[in-house]
């Protein structure tokens, strides 16, 4: 195909694609959702057909998903995993096992043989990491129990696209068990290759060799690195005959570790966005709107019976691991929808021939119209768990960790016991106040119990753990949560069932300080005032030693005591 028919494609893609994401930014929805439509609308069947080079596309297109890989191996690190907590991690793990085992069940028991139904289990069983997270942190809820419940699944899922894709390519090969475990060998043995060729590559030979051409000052020299081991590795791993998106995840994850990581980071971002906007494209394109239009009524079954299916298996997990019901469900319907991975996963399974047409147009469609539904089931994800969780009886809306702390009223309630509840909760235990403490992390109450203070289990913003933990008597109650939303949901509820109390809030940015007021409570702290208050305060501190030290040098400069001296001694000779 001539270049510039190539080129005049895709730049009527993207344009299409800004047009799209732009609107759908606007409606509340993630922007991927217009990218998806720009593709539908441009090309492939039942479209306009404005896009001809669908082909050549795809193939660039690919790239978008290796240099994604690339960019989440940069941010995977062993530490970060920890600091999400087992919980979380252990529940990812058994989501991303039993969320495939029960959709590759469900799509066996109606008619799917065990190879087409495993790549639809994996289809199914990853979540949009994009839309979730997206909308989260724009509702301030990525630091609630369920948002860090929801990251810590999504990082799981993305860790095991790589085993996932790699799961599907063997299944091509066929069902002989003899052959398959010859293909499981011959691809372990290529990607360990493959991993320690990157791993002496990134941690000796490139490490000593750019070291030498002083990145720090050529920002040029650090986008030629981005490009040339997100791509390189991409392409080793192609002609090695295993997924490219493995190399690039390995070569993520060896230079993540190194100096030059976080420049990294910062200048493939745009290459990827691009490439990952032509793949979102180039996704749309597959699905045909007429195919949807003539089934619609069994993607809403479809759709319907795998939303509920994967709702079911995440609340029982977090519900087993010991998390609060209502955490549990919110946690399930921030997760519920089929991911943007499935079109990764889909087109793996398509190419090697383990799904059919109809089968894949099937998920495809289902997918996209899954990531329609997504920021409506993550925004009112809390109201929705709310709702479901008030029919259960009242002892699942809230685990009591000591039955004595019942018959004790408190002057004090810290509203979350994090580093800022620590240190107030200290202190006023110090003065003799009788101090009890609400946080839904079990940790955090041991800490309290270990001070001496009463200890609960449980989400402050309902009613229920409120009073059970007597906050209606408390002198004063201090919330100390890092949501927004959920200290103004506190701030509110102990207003309504505590008028006597003096509430104190911690807010992280200024101006969210003004709607805290007003939500009852009656000081707000913020994060940012107390932080540059802190800054201020040091910087006249310092200011004022050196102007001391100054005077003082100027004062007693030796030189000038010398020079003065010489001086009287001219003037009286």
């Amino acid at each position: 195909m001539d270049i510039w028919i190539l080129l005049s494609d895709i730049v009527l893609l993207l344009a299409a694609c800004l047009v799209f994401g732009g609107v759908f930014s606007r409606l509340g929805q993630s922007p991927l959702v217009g990218y998806l439509l720009a593709g539908m609308v441009l090309g492939g069947p039942g479209s306009l057909h404005l896009v001809r080079a669908e082909h050549e596309i795809e193939n660039i297109a690919e790239l978008g998903v290796s240099l994604l890989l690339f960019s989440l191996g940069l941010e995977f690190s062993v530490s970060r995993l920890r600091s999400l907590g087992p919980v979380p991690l252990v529940g990812g793990v058994l989501q991303v096992v039993l969320s495939l085992a029960a959709s590759a069940a469900a799509a066996m028991a109606f008619g799917s043989e065990m190879r087409e139904a495993v790549a639809i289990g994996a289809m199914v069983a990853l979540s949009s990491t994009t839309v979730v997270l997206r909308t989260l942190m724009d509702r301030q809820e990525l630091e609630t129990p369920y948002g860090s419940n929801s990251l810590a699944v999504l990082l799981v899922q993305d860790i095991a696209v790589v085993p996932l894709a790699i799961l599907i390519t063997l299944l091509a090969g066929g069902e002989d068990p003899a052959q398959m475990m010859i293909n499981v060998g011959r691809v372990v043995g290529v990607a360990t290759a493959l991993v320690l060729g990157l791993y002496i590559l990134l941690n000796f030979v490139a490490y000593y060799a750019l070291g030498t051409l002083e990145l720090a000052r050529n920002r040029e020299l650090t986008i030629l690195l981005s490009v040339v081991t997100g791509l390189g590795s991409a392409w080793a791993a192609h002609k090695a005959g295993i997924s490219p998106a493995l190399g690039a995840f390995v070569a993520g994850m060896f230079l993540g570790s190194s100096p030059f990581a976080t420049q990294v980071r910062a200048d493939v971002s745009p290459l990827r966005i691009v490439l990952l906007t032509l793949f979102f494209g180039s996704a749309g394109m597959v699905a045909d709107p007429m195919w949807i239009a003539n089934n619609f009524l069994l993607l809403v079954l479809t759709i319907t019976a795998y939303l509920f299916l994967k709702f079911v298996v995440i609340t029982a997990i977090f519900v087993v691991l010991g998390t609060l019901v209502e955490t549990a469900v919110t946690t399930a319907l921030c997760l519920a929808q089929i991911g943007e991975f499935a079109f990764v996963l889909g087109r793996v399974a398509h190419e090697s021939q383990v799904l059919s047409d109809e089968i894949y147009n099937l998920f495809i469609s289902a997918t996209i119209i899954s990531l329609f539904l997504s920021p409506y089931l993550v925004s009112h994800a809390r109201v929705v768990s709310r709702f479901l969780v008030g029919f259960l009886p009242k002892r699942f809306h809230s685990v009591p960790e000591e039955e004595g702390s019942q018959t004790v009223y408190p002057d004090v309630v810290i509203v979350g016991f994090g580093p800022a509840g620590q240190i107030a909760g200290a202190l006023a235990h110090e003065r003799g106040l009788v101090t009890s403490v609400i946080d839904i992390n079990r940790s955090n109450i041991a800490k309290a119990n270990e001070l001496g203070m009463l200890g609960h289990v449980g989400d402050a913003g309902t009613v229920e753990v409120l009073e059970h933990s007597h906050a209606s008597h408390a002198r004063a109650v201090i919330v100390t949560l890092p949501s927004k939303r959920a200290s103004i949901t506190v701030a509110d509820l102990i207003r309504e069932i505590a008028p006597q109390a003096h509430i104190i809030v911690r807010s992280r940015h200024q101006r969210d300080c003004q709607e805290i007021l007003a939500s009852g409570a009656d000081v707000v702290f913020d994060d940012e005032q107390e932080v540059g208050q802190q800054i201020g305060n040091h910087l006249c501190s310092w200011i004022e030693t050196l102007r001391e030290q100054q005077n003082a040098t100027i004062l007693f400069d030796p030189d000038e005591e010398a020079n003065a001296s010489e001086g009287d001694d001219r003037s009286h000779s």
